[in-house]
């Protein structure tokens, strides 16, 4: 009877996350993975923008320029890309192509650095950045589209295959 128990818990298989839990863990690896590249440009003066910018408009005191201040700046912009990538899943997950989440990445930076840019007084206006500062976070966000794009399209295509040979092949 012990050996029977054990041979059942064997055969048992971990129930795999929820699609949305995985878009949610996905937009939070990939805020904070690319706010953290952000960061190592800036440090490379490869931009004048860095992480922390996100607390100008909200956070008081000097503290928001520290390195506290970077730590809680990746992982504000890393919950905020949880709400991307949920519009990602929501709009776009049907698209199987890279070039779709190259466009979301750019279309994402557009709407910071040109929609969004009078509410963050620490970045100049679109038109005054650096040529250097532009390429940079343009190809940034243009990774993290296709990071946080590509990872949610090739789940859904899979998850589309798996339930296609489920319904084929019924055990």
């Amino acid at each position: 009877m012990e050996e029977n128990k054990q041979q059942l818990e064997q055969n048992k298989h971990e129930k795999p996350m929820s699609f949305i839990s995985i878009v949610v863990v996905t937009g939070l690896i990939g805020g904070i993975l690319w706010s953290s590249i952000a960061l190592l440009a800036y440090f490379l003066n490869f931009t004048d923008v860095r992480p922390n910018l996100i607390l100008e408009p909200w956070a008081l005191g000097n503290w928001k320029n520290g390195w506290i201040g970077t730590v809680f700046s990746i992982l504000v912009i890393g919950l905020l890309s949880i709400g991307a990538a949920l519009v990602y899943y929501a709009l776009l997950r049907r698209f199987n192509n890279i070039w779709v989440g190259m466009a979301y990445g750019l279309v994402l930076f557009f709407l910071v650095f040109y929609v969004l840019n009078p509410i963050f007084p620490g970045i100049e206006s679109f038109w005054k950045l650096s040529k250097n500062t532009l390429i940079t976070t343009a190809c940034i966000y243009l990774l993290y589209g296709i990071f946080v794009g590509y990872s949610i399209s090739f789940e859904a295509s899979e998850r589309s295959v798996r339930a296609n040979q489920s319904n084929e092949n019924p055990a």
